[in-house]
């Protein structure tokens, strides 16, 4: 800010006639302070202060050959090294020293790769939430892959990170491109990698399998070397900004249907980032024509391993139970998993079957396997008398807890209540069962009343139960005329 020759001069006659202070010069003329002093010269005649000493200075040199030598290290650790030399600073006091003298990293150059058509895919996953589902709640990943030539990319939802699982999201997406690149490019995740020295790498073996089946040569990314796979990179950046942002997701299913969706409508329209003029459409159906052709039958990616049997008759896979017929009970048989089927085999003998259930500590189970487990004990063939009541009378848990508020013998009037279960019928039985709970009583007589009622009313033949002897097997009673009884009943007489 400059001032005016007027202002000027009324600031040497204040100061030097009336002698004013900087600070009253500068409110009375409505200027900066900085402004008065250098009208004035007193910056000039300002005298430089001597520099500050600090508590660091004596360990300058050590910290400058220690970040020399290890340009990571932290403050905290240096403030463990200079503090038995002497140091009785704070580690904060060290910390803002050491960001002023930290050597800066230098950038590093990168050499922008352009692919021949067909010749390479990459392939990563993107945590995308959590999930809920029955029993709680699952993490939510997307797993992407992207033709490095045409930028042309496929993805799905999936909620397991397995080997099986990325498998079977490659196989997906080689059906998907109508073909597979010559090479797929990975990051370093246990699912892929096993070990690796430097170069040398020791793949998944059932990785290895399925690319040798596609003829797909595996290639890895150089350690935190993310820009080595930009190309997914971005794509999983644009899923984030372009289908993710504000979409709810609900179901995988919904999910996936709506990913599928948005990657023909929106992302494989849009433009090509630097072949201007066409589309990533136009670029894929190019590169589809030099891709690999697909093997001819499908590559096995089924999660395959032995699995214990439970006294149960139940397995255990991924925190849920699955049932399996009970002569099978204490043994050792063969997962066949998918995202959609679970199978138990015996050798080449499929015993079970079952569609998966992605909840959390879920029973699933055959009403046949629990069917035989019944018959298999003794006494337990239809089973026990208030299992065979909640099963077919919704709600009778309510009357059960009147019992046991009235102080009844809870298993006589349950095994009253199964007997008119049998002669009646689950339908009768569960309206009365209703009535009675509304009419606010407990009694099994008034229970029986109303199932004779309900019979009545429905017009059916009254239940009885015909006793044979063990000989015979036929109920049918022939009719016969009945003349003949008046005319023995008078001869008697």
């Amino acid at each position: 800010m400059s001032a005016t020759p007027e202002q000027e001069a009324t600031i040497q006659r204040l100061h030097r006639g009336e002698h004013w202070p900087v600070g009253t010069i500068a409110t009375q003329l409505a200027v900066h302070a900085d402004v008065v002093r250098r009208v004035l010269g007193l910056d000039e005649a300002r005298a430089p202060l001597p520099p500050r000493s600090r508590l660091v200075d004596p360990y300058v040199d050590f910290i400058a050959a220690t970040l020399k030598q290890y340009p990571t290290l932290r403050a905290t650790r240096l403030h463990d090294m200079v503090k038995p030399r002497g140091f009785t600073g704070a580690v904060r006091t060290l910390r803002e020293y050491v960001a002023t003298v930290r050597p800066k990293p230098t950038g590093e150059a990168f050499l922008r790769l352009e692919m021949l058509s067909g010749e390479q895919a990459q392939v990563d996953w993107a945590h995308a939430g959590k999930l809920r589902v029955a029993g709680g709640e699952r993490p939510l990943w997307l797993f992407v892959m992207v033709l490095s030539w045409s930028r042309a990319m496929w993805a799905e939802f999936v909620f397991d990170l397995s080997a099986p699982s990325l498998l079977r999201s490659l196989a997906r997406a080689s059906e998907y491109f109508e073909g597979c690149a010559r090479s797929w490019l990975f990051d370093n995740p246990k699912t892929v990698v096993l070990e690796r020295h430097g170069d040398a790498v020791r793949f998944h073996p059932r990785l290895v399998e399925l690319s040798g089946r596609y003829c797909v040569s595996l290639k890895v990314c150089t350690p935190r070397k993310a820009n080595q796979k930009g190309r997914v990179e971005r794509a999983i950046r644009y899923l984030r900004e372009r289908f993710l942002a504000g979409r709810h997701i609900h179901s995988i299913e919904q999910g996936n249907r709506e990913l599928l969706a948005f990657l023909d409508e929106v992302a494989h329209p849009r433009p090509h980032p630097t072949l201007h003029g066409r589309t990533v459409a136009d670029c894929l159906a190019e590169e589809r024509q030099r891709l690999l052709p697909l093997p001819k039958k499908p590559a096995a990616t089924e999660q395959i391993e032995p699995i214990p049997v439970d006294k149960q008759a139940f397995i255990h896979f991924d925190t849920n139970r699955y049932s399996v017929p009970p002569e099978y009970k204490s043994s050792t048989l063969t997962l066949a998993a998918d995202d959609s089927v679970v199978r138990v085999l015996k050798g080449d003998d499929e015993v079970a079957r079952h569609a998966r259930c992605w909840g959390r500590r879920q029973v699933i189970e055959v009403p046949a396997h629990r069917q035989a487990l019944l018959e298999l004990k003794r006494g337990a063939r239809d089973g026990k008398g208030q299992d065979r009541l909640r099963t077919a009378v919704p709600g009778i848990d309510a009357l059960f807890a009147r019992w046991v508020d009235a102080g009844r013998n809870v298993g006589s009037l349950t095994a009253r209540t199964v007997t008119l279960l049998d002669r009646y019928g689950e339908a009768t039985v569960a309206a009365a069962v209703t009535d009675v709970l509304a009419r606010g009583t407990h009694d099994p007589g008034a229970i029986g009343l109303l199932c004779e009622r309900l019979r009545r009313d429905a017009e059916r033949p009254v239940p009885l139960d015909v006793h044979l002897r063990a000989d015979l097997d036929d109920r049918d009673v022939i009719p016969h005329a009945l003349e003949g009884y008046d005319e023995k009943s008078k001869r008697r007489r």
